[in-house]
């Protein structure tokens, strides 16, 4: 989870202010998947994890805050 904290593919916002990050993983626990982990920042240096899953694919409807 912290990695794709430190290195997503993408940040999207979500709904209620916290940011989703997005990583591509291509060996995961079932296949190919992308990780999602929605987090909060408190200031440069803390914040923390309010959840995360893997997915098929990252949403189309949210809004893209930054790609790599």
């Amino acid at each position: 989870m912290l990695e794709t904290i430190a290195k997503p593919d993408q940040i999207q916002a979500g709904d209620t202010g916290e940011l989703l990050a997005i990583r591509f993983y291509s060996q995961t626990p079932l296949t190919s998947k992308f990780m999602v982990v929605a987090y909060r920042e408190i200031s440069v240096d803390d914040g923390f994890i309010l959840t995360a899953y893997f997915t098929n694919r990252p949403s189309i409807r949210r809004i893209t805050l930054w790609t790599q």
